[in-house]
Parts: C-alpha cells; sequence; structure tokens
C-alpha cells in the first residue's frame, strides 16, 4: 500500500468555496488552493439564503482552476472530501435538484415554528415544553431551541412553501446535497444528522429517531441514510468529473461538518482538546468523550468523525464578520480607501515615495492599526452580537454596541476595539465550556482570524491562556477533511494519530502587562449584556417594532 497520497478536500462556507489539495503522509502538506466567492442573500424578515447552484458552480470552478495551476495529473488524486457550513436545510427532489434556495445557519425567520412546538404546554423549563424538552435531551442529548435549528426551517418551508414541501424527496445539509451531487447517491454524516435534533446519540442506538419524528412532526421518509465521515459514499461520476477535471470514479467520502472538522485539522484530537474558531462565524469547541448538555449557557456536544467522541461546542454568531463589518462601514465607507488592483496606503508612514507603507490587503492595514493602538483601546468595548448571539445566551435580539465613547475617541480605538469585543466574547465562551471540562491552559486558535498576529496576541492576552497557531490556520476545515480521506484509505491509522500531524507554526503567550485593563473591560463586557437585554428585545423583536423599525431587506456578495 501506497505510504502517501494526494487528497482534494472543499471548504463551501458562508462566503466561497475554497478548494485545497494535500499530499498525505507522515504530514499533512497543503500543495495549493483556490477561493471561489459567491453571495449571501438576506431577507427583511431574518432569512439567510444561498443559491445551491452558486455552490456547485463555485466547487466545479475552483477545482478546475486549482488543478490548472498546480499541474497536477487528476488521476493521482485518490480521495475527496467536503468540509462545510452546518445547520443548514436544503430540501430536494428524486433528481437531487434543490427545491429552493437553501437556508443557512444564519437564517431565523422561523420564530413561528419553534414557539408553535416548543414554547407552549402547562408544563415548562423556561420558556420551553417540559415534557418534548427532557424527551429531546434524553433521545438526543440537546434540544433545537433556536429558530437558526435545520429542524424549524424544514416546519417554516411546510408552513410557508407548502407546494415547495410538496415535492421533497429528501432533506439534507450542505454537504451531503453536494456529495449527492458527485455521486448521485445519499449520505448524511453523524454530525449534521445529530443537529437535525431527530436523531438518537445514545451509545449502541445511533440513529433516525421514530419518536422524535412524530413528537416534531418530521416525515421520516424525508430522512438520508447516516454515514461515517470516513464511509466512502461513492465514486464521482463520469460527468461530474468530466466538468470538474478530475478522474472518473474519484472516491467522495463522507466528509464532516465545519465544527467537527475543524477540531481535526487544528490537531485537537485527544481528549478535551480544545480550539477556538474565527471564520465568518466562530466557536469554542472541546474533544470530549461523553454527551454534555448546559442549557443554561446554551452549550451542547454532536457527534463528530472521530468514533466515541463529541465535539463540545458554544457558538458565536459573528466573529470575523465583525471585522468585515469595519472594513465595510468604517474603512471603505468613511476613509474611503479603494481596494482592487492596488494596494493599500497608509498615507499617515509618510508625504509618499519611500517612506510610504504598501499593504497587500485592507485587512493588512486594519491590523497595524489595531497592533499601533494601545490594549484596552482608550476604554471603549465593542459587544460583537452583529446577527444576534447563540452561547453563551442564547439571544437573537441582541446587537453591537460600542460603548464608553468620548470625544478623545477615533477610528484606530474603534477598530481594535471589535479585535477585542470578539476576544472577550470568546473568553465568556471558553469559561462556559470550562465548567464541564478541566481549564486548558493551551488552547488552539483556527480560521481566518487567525491570520491576524494582532488578533492573536489579544486572545491570549484576554484569555489569559496560551494560544497556538497551526500552519494555514484558516483551512483548518480542509486538513480535516484531508485527515478523514487519509483515514478512510488507511494512510493514516487513526484520527488521534493524526492529531502529531499538524504543525504548529506561532504561539503567543498572555502579557502580564494587559491584564488588569482586560479584567475590567471584560467584567464590564459581560456587564453590557445583562443590562441591556430587555432593551435588545424591545428594539429588535419583530412583534414588538412598528412597521418603520423593521429591518431592510439585504444582500451582499
Amino acid at each position: 500500500m501506497a505510504t502517501e497520497a494526494y487528497v482534494l478536500a472543499h471548504d463551501l462556507g458562508t462566503s466561497g468555496n475554497k478548494a485545497c489539495l494535500y499530499r498525505v503522509g507522515e504530514r499533512v502538506e497543503q500543495v495549493g488552493s483556490y477561493l471561489v466567492e459567491y453571495p449571501l442573500l438576506l431577507t427583511a424578515d431574518g432569512g439567510a439564503e444561498e443559491r445551491a447552484e452558486d455552490w456547485w458552480q463555485a466547487v466545479g470552478l475552483a477545482t478546475r482552476t486549482l488543478l490548472e495551476r498546480t499541474g497536477l495529473d487528476p488521476a493521482l488524486i485518490r480521495g475527496m472530501a467536503f468540509c462545510s457550513q452546518m445547520q443548514g436545510s436544503v430540501l430536494v427532489d428524486e433528481g437531487g435538484q434543490a427545491l429552493r434556495n437553501p437556508m443557512i445557519y444564519l437564517d431565523g425567520r422561523a420564530q413561528a415554528q419553534l414557539a408553535r412546538h416548543l414554547y407552549t404546554g402547562l408544563l415548562r423549563i423556561g420558556k420551553w415544553n417540559a415534557s418534548k424538552t427532557l424527551r429531546s435531551l434524553i433521545i438526543t442529548g440537546g434540544l433545537a431551541g433556536t429558530a437558526k435549528d435545520p429542524l424549524w426551517k424544514y416546519h417554516w418551508v411546510k408552513d410557508n412553501e407548502p407546494e415547495v414541501f410538496a415535492r421533497a424527496w429528501k432533506w439534507l445539509d450542505v454537504k451531503d446535497y453536494l456529495t449527492l451531487r458527485c455521486t448521485g447517491r445519499l449520505g448524511m454524516t453523524y454530525d449534521s444528522a445529530h443537529l437535525t435534533w431527530v436523531f438518537d446519540t445514545r451509545p449502541g442506538r445511533l440513529g433516525w429517531s421514530g419518536p422524535l419524528c412524530r413528537l416534531f412532526g418530521v416525515d421520516p421518509r424525508h430522512l438520508p441514510p447516516v454515514v461515517r465521515s470516513v464511509d466512502v459514499i461513492g465514486p464521482l461520476l463520469p460527468a461530474v468529473a468530466a466538468e470538474m477535471g478530475l478522474s472518473p470514479g474519484t472516491p467522495v467520502f463522507g466528509g464532516g461538518g465545519d465544527t467537527t472538522l475543524i477540531a481535526i485539522g487544528a490537531g485537537c484530537t485527544k481528549l478535551n482538546d480544545t480550539h477556538v474558531y474565527i471564520g465568518t462565524s466562530g466557536w469554542v469547541a472541546a474533544t470530549v468523550g461523553k454527551r454534555m448538555v448546559d442549557t443554561t449557557n446554551f452549550i451542547a456536544s454532536i457527534l463528530g468523525a472521530i468514533p466515541g467522541r463529541y465535539v463540545y461546542t458554544a457558538e458565536q454568531e459573528t466573529a470575523g464578520a465583525c471585522l468585515q463589518w469595519v472594513r465595510d462601514h468604517l474603512a471603505l465607507d468613511e476613509i474611503g480607501l479603494y481596494l482592487g488592483a492596488q494596494p493599500v496606503v497608509d498615507s499617515r508612514k509618510g508625504g509618499g515615495g519611500d517612506k510610504s507603507q504598501e499593504y497587500a490587503s485592507l485587512y493588512e492595514f486594519l491590523n497595524e492599526v489595531a497592533a499601533q493602538t494601545p490594549p484596552g483601546a482608550g476604554g471603549l468595548i465593542f459587544t460583537p452580537w452583529l446577527h444576534g448571539n447563540r452561547a453563551p445566551r442564547e439571544d437573537p435580539f441582541a446587537r453591537g454596541v460600542f460603548f464608553n465613547l468620548s470625544l478623545d475617541t477615533g477610528k484606530r480605538q474603534m477598530i481594535r476595539s471589535v479585535l477585542e469585543g470578539v476576544a472577550y466574547h470568546v473568553r465568556w465562551s471558553l469559561e462556559a465550556v470550562e465548567r464541564r471540562i478541566p481549564r486548558r491552559e493551551v488552547v488552539r486558535l483556527a480560521g481566518g482570524g487567525a491570520k491576524s498576529a494582532v488578533w492573536c496576541q489579544i486572545m491570549a492576552d484576554v484569555t489569559g491562556r496560551k494560544v497556538e497557531v497551526v500552519e494555514n490556520a484558516q483551512d483548518a476545515g480542509t486538513a480535516g477533511a484531508a485527515i478523514v480521506c487519509g483515514v478512510g484509505l488507511g494512510l493514516v491509522p487513526s484520527f488521534e494519530a493524526a492529531g502529531a500531524l499538524v504543525r504548529v507554526e506561532r504561539t503567543y503567550a498572555p502579557r502580564p502587562e494587559t491584564r488588569a485593563v482586560y479584567e475590567r473591560q471584560y467584567r464590564v463586557f459581560k456587564e453590557i449584556y445583562r443590562r441591556n437585554r430587555e432593551l435588545f428585545r424591545q428594539l429588535n423583536d419583530p412583534e414588538l417594532a412598528g412597521p418603520t423599525q423593521r429591518p431592510q431587506a439585504a444582500s451582499r456578495a
């Protein structure tokens, strides 16, 4: 048997699909990558959709371009897998075509469906129906407790688009739709099945739950077969192979969702290994050996790609999206910087010529601005809840705040405060996660946010932990998918062994001199939420807002 092989991994995220080519052997080495973006479609009623055909076209173009740039013979690629955004809802017909735009994890339209199923009954646990909540907790280890869960998207389509629902053959997550398109065969991995919250996750009982399907009104005929991440769903169809420039018959593995595969790609394969992810969204996640749930802090475990392991996850709705907001609305809108073929120039460094500093991207410029600003941002605090929040306080109405603005506050303090605000929330989630696992003095950092040295240092300073950044941290998801292929092909003996293949590239230690300012501001950060929770609801609950207060629809690329 060969000791190494090439594999193709796709990371289908909120804003684009990145195809990455890996050589898997004694280590997991990235050979090349290529990103193709697509638009996110937002609606006035809280909807967030993407076009399935945009995903498919992005996968094809990214694959073809990557192969052209690397010059690799497609026949050398021995496997392919997807790592994708999770908690999407894709209804397909018998031909495998999406019947409507998929509703992605950010979609919060199903408030009425959630309320009808869970906010009724004489006996309650908090606001939830006691009987349904307890049965779900026993069988699944968690609960579909937010309108953004796929279960309620399923019911939203059933209630609002009955003609579409009547044509539905199967109900899939994002990656499972893509593997169906690639192979013509159905297969949903355990992590996505778990997040439907009608899947029995008790050891020895893994499978769709008839009682929960009846309890929550799910037609069992809509549910696909469930597979492991390392299972081959099928060979790549000849027509698809021709479209992508790959060899027909290339094995397509089950793959996994971003939360589970990023844990593997970050090297967090042993019990209690913990990582922080900063992408468009974010989370704190620990690899654990049993089901865990914390209803107070809205944290639950889901089945992972590693057999017998779960990923205990505290989700953050917007993380890197906050820095994108800064770029679009504090930098581009106000400063008037234009980023195209021309580099960004910081005129404050000089009057031109050799004295000015050029930057490869506006993000690079913003990060240097933040690095030049003292810790604490002059007492300014930002709350990163631009699209509501999940853990450790589930609240769809929470929003971003710049707190403690003064005449001395400038844009540079505002930019740094955004990076610090995301880090405060990470610490809040990390402390909640560690109520169930031993405190971790070292955490791994993955995602696009890990490319920022100043953000990495802020994470270390705010959390008080050593932060390790793995090689190509922004591509930890595809590295996890590549490891899945490696284990499935027998190139890697086990997932635990795979952890040693992931190389740490940079390490950041907390600086004692920042501790006092960050301790003070972290305490205030949590208090801002506690004191303003009801005000957020008054402004953002559609049932309380007047016609002139309702949010406007928007789309962004």
